[in-house]
């Protein structure tokens, strides 16, 4: 979370380094690039409240994942509150640009609301 010397006066750098990576893929993406926007976790955190830029709500390790995502007791995205559900990136299967956790929840809505 914290580098060394800082977002700040790494930020560029470290930008031009993945644009460079994913133009080794990508024939001429680099000259294809005219203006970019580089989000440090610094950046995620402050933006959109993300502890130290987690945009999973927290580290997918054993203790968090599975039964145990986003806490014991609320695995299957209802909660002990009644009507209650969770969907976010806390949820399994985690953050990202899936969507998979508010379709999980939705699923699990339906079900306990007998829905076919």
């Amino acid at each position: 979370y914290d580098l060394e010397g800082g977002w700040d006066e790494q930020k560029s750098t470290f930008a031009y380094k993945v644009i460079s990576q994913l133009g080794q893929y990508s024939p001429n993406l680099t000259s294809l690039v005219v203006d970019h926007e580089f989000l440090t976790p610094r950046d995620i955190e402050e933006q959109f409240h993300a502890v130290q830029g987690h945009w999973h709500h927290g580290d997918l390790t054993i203790h968090q994942s599975f039964m145990m995502r986003p806490l014991h007791g609320a695995a299957q995205y209802d909660t002990p509150v009644n009507g209650l559900f969770l969907c976010g990136a806390g949820s399994h299967p985690g953050g990202g640009l899936t969507g998979l956790p508010g379709q999980n929840a939705a699923k699990r809505v339906l079900k306990l609301r007998g829905a076919k």
